[in-house]
């Protein structure tokens, strides 16, 4: 797989970071993967009746249920509006008419999800006000071409081979959904001055691809105009999660330790 990050607007984050000067700050990395979540039975080592397996292998994820398949080979979402929020901002309170220490933000970026055996795979590093913040929202945003050369009109493409009774074909799934996206961090990411912090955007994939009966369905067949185009866009936006990962696995370190 290609592997790309491509950070259109990195320098637009760090430089609304540094509109609120302050002499206490930590980094902030945020991460993204394609991990399923942990589950008992998952621990327990079966999938219950109806869920997709998911093996990985090296930068292709293999989902699969009963005798189909779909192989993963690249996932590429656009995001933009990427925003921290914190709790509470008292340093930055005492300066008239200036809200950029709530949030911090980048523009339109081109991200690609880690497949594979690749646990997070790290989209932006910056230095943030030290304090505690509660929200993550950005937004899965429909590009322009000139923002994105080459997704113009897209924000998802995705690639693989579906294997469906024996017989197997390539294919291209685009969307063009465009999606605010508000995960609260429970408890708050805690950023302490001079120290690292990291914050991983789940997109479990597995689900994607599931019709409304919980068949895994031919990804082309959610491509606009086709007969599966709704219910995967309701699959995508119920894949999102986000959580403190220090530990860079793609699982939430307070469930871990919990």
């Amino acid at each position: 797989m290609n592997r790309k990050a491509v950070l259109i607007a990195a320098c637009t984050l760090a430089a609304v970071l540094a509109a609120c000067s302050t002499d206490s700050t930590g980094r902030v990395t945020l991460a993204l993967s394609s991990m399923r979540a942990a589950s008992p039975a998952a621990s327990a080592g079966f999938t219950p009746a109806g869920t997709p397996s998911v093996v990985t292998a090296g930068d292709s994820t293999v989902i699969a249920l009963g005798n189909d398949t779909i192989i993963l080979r690249s996932v590429d979402v656009v995001l933009r509006k990427v925003e921290l929020k914190r709790i509470e901002a008292a340093e930055c309170d005492s300066v008239e008419a200036n809200d950029d220490c709530e949030e911090f933000e980048t523009g339109a970026m081109l991200a690609t999800l880690p497949l594979g055996n690749t646990a997070t795979e790290t989209v932006v590093s910056v230095n943030a006000p030290a304090g505690m913040y509660d929200k993550l929202q950005f937004e899965i945003h429909k590009a322009e071409a000139s923002e994105v050369p080459g997704f113009d009109g897209v924000s998802i493409r995705v690639t693989g081979t579906f294997s469906h009774g024996g017989t197997r074909s390539d294919f291209t799934y685009t969307s063009d959904l465009n999606a605010e996206q508000e995960i609260e961090l429970s408890p708050p990411l805690t950023v302490s001055d001079g120290q690292a912090a990291s914050v991983t955007l789940r997109i479990d994939v597995a689900n994607w691809f599931l019709d409304a009966g919980g068949t895994l369905v031919d990804p082309a067949s959610a491509n606009k105009g086709q007969p599966n185009e709704s219910v995967v866009r309701d699959r995508i936006e119920a894949s999102i999660d986000a959580f403190r990962d220090d530990d860079h696995d793609g699982h939430d370190d307070d469930s871990e330790h919990s």
